[in-house]
């Protein structure tokens, strides 16, 4: 199975949203437009604009960059079985005849399950442990650990892991490539390091470790966790 993409088209899979409403919010004197997509039945977005918006006021605004646009994106069944995140950061993401960056959190589907092999890796072991911490309450089988993806726990992992992750990864590109100070410089220089960045092993361990630390912060302020509140209750 392959996620198919139209001859001619340069948008990637996760830029071709169907019915979907925006919204713009001001956070930190900083534009950032929410682009919510319509969800399936059975599908949820988990956070809402007021949840992310909460996080990102947190967030140093010298780390906002040029991102703007937030979308909560609604995949279709088979993106969610050969392509399943639960979150992903767009460096350039076209929307509207707009190209800025992009953070993605992606709907949640009410029917599915997490499946983890009893075989796991050290990295993957942590994962798993991260994600019992966010409330998922799995169910061991001969081979698997399965847990039914509930809204409550997937809001957890997305708003309080995944967004600050992806912001990680944006940071990482802001140091690595987008650096103060070259703005008159050869276009060849700023795709050299765009290249160099793109290739580099390690880009999840800075994201990971940002994540950890804005986490740390936010908990030790009291700013999170704080009082669940759907997308669909804000209306």
């Amino acid at each position: 199975m392959t996620i198919s993409t139209p001859y001619g088209s340069y948008q990637s899979f996760y830029e071709k949203l169907t019915t979907y409403k925006k919204e713009s919010r001001i956070i930190n004197n900083h534009e950032f437009v929410f682009v919510v997509e319509d969800t399936r039945l059975n599908s949820v977005h988990a956070c809402s604009i007021n949840d992310i918006v909460k996080i990102i006021s947190n967030i140093p605004v010298e780390d906002y960059g040029e991102l703007k646009f937030i979308v909560l994106r609604q995949p279709k069944r088979k993106e969610q079985i050969i392509s399943s995140v639960w979150g992903r950061l767009v460096y350039l993401y076209e929307f509207e005849k707009e190209d800025f960056p992009a953070i993605i959190l992606e709907s949640i589907d009410k029917d599915s399950q997490l499946i983890w092999s009893k075989k796991l890796s050290v990295d993957d072991r942590k994962e798993f442990e991260i994600l019992k911490n966010d409330g998922h309450i799995f169910e061991e089988s001969n081979k698997y650990f399965t847990s039914k993806i509930e809204p409550e726990f997937a809001r957890n992992t997305q708003l309080y892991r995944t967004l600050l992750h992806e912001f990680g990864h944006y940071v990482h590109y802001l140091e690595q490539v987008e650096k103060p100070g070259h703005e008159d410089e050869e276009f060849d220089e700023w795709e050299r390091r765009n290249d160099i960045h793109v290739n580099l092993p390690k880009k999840e361990k800075f994201a990971n470790n940002y994540a950890d630390k804005i986490k740390s912060e936010l908990i030790k302020k009291g700013v999170i966790p704080f009082h669940l509140n759907h997308y669909k209750n804000e209306n």
